[in-house]
């Protein structure tokens, strides 16, 4: 064979092996746009929850802190100073104990005086009474006229008119020497003490704080939609942080007629019963009033679900790749944390608890197994290292090309 025919023959063959290598390029390149189409998401078994069946409890959640039902601030009413203090905080009382005594002497003097111009008030009025009298005999005798009569009938009337307007002198400078005296309005503890004995206090000082922890009060704003669904006298069930795993009962005690006109919001207030004092107020808590109770319904958790109302949808994990779901939303337990499905899932299901930005429709999807071992995705199949599926295929092609070069030049050499 002459030497420019072996030469063509030989050109040939290289022309067949790069196209090889060109096609072999090709599909990988399709392949690598398959994989770009549909990313690999890796979660852990914690990211996944089955759709059950379980019951819920609808209900309001209030979360606040617990405040004694009644507190007063026990304030100074008369300038003075303050003596006989006998109580301290932590002080139980009852209504209408003396807590403590202002001095004030210019106001114990001036109810004595005014005590003092009702007794003459009256000696006065008794002695008009006594003159009118023994006018009216002497008129009934024609020993005087009826002029003069009605003259000492007109001196009694305004006696007897001084005396009222001394006792009501004298009631009032009595209150205000009452005032000296500090009582507690309810009964209940000493909350604060803002007075030491022998301090000058002035009109409108706070001296004392008394509270009544029998029964406490949880207040909060709810929607108005929620608030037509709540009742007075409603049982309500309280979590407390200072007793784990306890839970108290009390009642719905009063709902605001009139919501707010910027948030569209209504005021709830809840109590507590707390007679034996177990419960100390002022600690946070969390309030559920109890509605309908449900059992048998299908529930996810609240952050498993995307959107709300028509809008809302989970993303479920179907034979290892992620697929959006629409729901259709039931009630809502924020207890547990769970929401109804009332349509669009079956028990069973796997869903994304909580499903982030990054995970897109349509991924594929690999559980990374809690204690090591191999990877596997939903479908069953052994997961490769990011890159080494890669780096595989393109040695596989190369050694391939490199044996049909090896093979292309035995033959034209041979022939």
């Amino acid at each position: 064979m002459p030497p420019s025919y072996r030469r063509r023959r030989a050109s040939a063959a290289l022309l067949l092996s790069a196209a090889s290598i060109l096609a072999a390029c090709g599909g990988d390149t399709s392949a690598a746009e398959s994989e770009e189409e549909a990313p690999e998401v890796i979660l852990s078994s914690d990211d996944l929850v089955q759709a059950r069946l379980g019951g819920v409890s609808t209900g309001v959640i209030l979360t606040g802190s617990l405040e004694p039902s009644e507190r007063v601030t026990v304030t100074a009413q008369v300038a003075g100073t303050a003596e006989g203090v006998r109580v301290d905080r932590g002080t139980r009382v009852s209504r209408g104990q003396l807590l403590a005594t202002i001095q004030a002497a210019g106001v114990q003097s001036s109810a004595a005086g005014a005590r003092a111009n009702v007794e003459a008030a009256r000696a006065n009025a008794e002695v008009a009474r006594r003159q009118r009298d023994a006018s009216r005999a002497l008129y009934e005798q024609g020993a005087i006229s009826e002029l003069e009569y009605r003259r000492t009938e007109a001196a009694l009337e305004a006696a007897n008119a001084q005396v009222a307007a001394a006792q009501a002198q004298s009631a009032g400078a009595s209150e205000q020497a009452g005032r000296t005296r500090i009582t507690s309005p309810i009964a209940g503890a000493v909350a604060a003490r803002t007075v030491e004995p022998g301090e000058a206090v002035s009109v409108g000082d706070p001296l004392f704080e008394v509270v009544d922890s029998r029964t406490l009060e949880l207040s909060g704003r709810i929607p108005v939609e929620l608030a037509q669904k709540v009742r007075v006298g409603q049982a309500v069930s309280f979590t407390l942080d200072a007793y784990p795993g306890r839970t108290f009962q009390g009642t719905v005690a009063r709902i605001d007629p009139v919501a707010d006109a910027q948030t569209r919001q209504v005021g709830i207030y809840v109590q507590l019963p707390n007679s034996d004092g177990e419960v100390i107020a002022g600690q946070f808590a969390r309030g559920q009033v109890i509605g309908e109770q449900l059992t048998d319904v299908l529930v996810i958790p609240v952050n498993a679900v995307r959107g709300a109302g028509e809008e809302a949808s989970v993303l479920v994990v179907e034979d290892g790749v992620v697929v959006r779901r629409p729901v259709e939303l039931g009630a809502r337990d924020d207890q547990q944390g769970v929401v109804v499905i009332t349509d669009g899932l079956q028990p069973g299901d796997q869903v994304i608890a909580t499903p982030g930005a990054t995970i897109a429709e349509g991924s594929r999807v690999t559980i990374q197994q809690p204690r090591g071992g191999v990877e596997r995705d939903t479908g069953g199949r052994a997961s490769t290292p990011v890159g080494a599926g890669a780096d595989g295929v393109a040695g596989d092609a190369d050694d391939a090309n490199q044996a049909d070069a090896s093979r292309d030049t035995s033959a034209g050499g041979a022939r």
